[in-house]
């Protein structure tokens, strides 16, 4: 397997996990991404990728997953807003309400349960200098874990609220 690099805290979850990057024939893109997984089954506080390969393909995908949750929390927000403003704009409302369902449900079918999205890229790499000080490249792909409890509820209820009001106003747009 590849060599994956922990520093363990007692009685909890290691501080960081290091993927590390190797130069023989012999580690495969699987193998990295196995070691990926071992990794976020047991919640590091930090996980650093140096495979550029996986590092990128799991930084685009926390950042597909995070413009979905914005956009639906957006497009609801504005649902909500435009019906409590002026509530004769009906394509608005229903368009809002509509994006905002979408892009939940499609965040809660193949984001919600992956163990992926506990964690964000960060970005700050400075912060994190004793971590690494020791990696063989220049350019790793940091995740942090945070606790996104409260972000999947709010855009849940938004999204949930501007469904029905996006019914309510298509409904009274179709029997006037």
């Amino acid at each position: 397997m590849a060599v994956t690099t922990a520093s363990s805290r007692p009685g909890g979850p290691p501080e960081y996990v290091v993927i590390r990057e190797q130069d023989t024939e012999e580690f495969t893109d699987e193998d990295f991404e196995m070691e990926l997984d071992r990794a976020l089954d047991v919640h590091a506080e930090f996980i650093v990728i140096e495979p550029r390969n996986l590092g990128d393909e799991t930084a685009r995908w926390i950042k597909v997953g995070n413009c979905l949750h914005k956009t639906s929390v957006v497009t609801g927000f504005v649902s909500g807003v435009v019906q409590y403003m002026d509530s004769s704009r009906n394509f608005v409302i229903i368009s809002c309400g509509v994006l905002s369902v979408f892009c939940a449900s499609i965040y809660a079918v193949s984001w919600q349960y992956d163990p992926c999205c506990k964690y964000q890229v960060e970005d700050n790499l400075p912060k994190l200098e004793k971590i690494l000080g020791s990696l063989s490249t220049v350019t790793p792909v940091v995740l942090v874990r945070r606790d996104d409890t409260r972000r999947k509820k709010l855009h849940n209820i938004i999204a949930i609220i501007s469904g029905i009001i996006c019914a309510y106003r298509f409904y009274k747009w179709i029997k006037s």
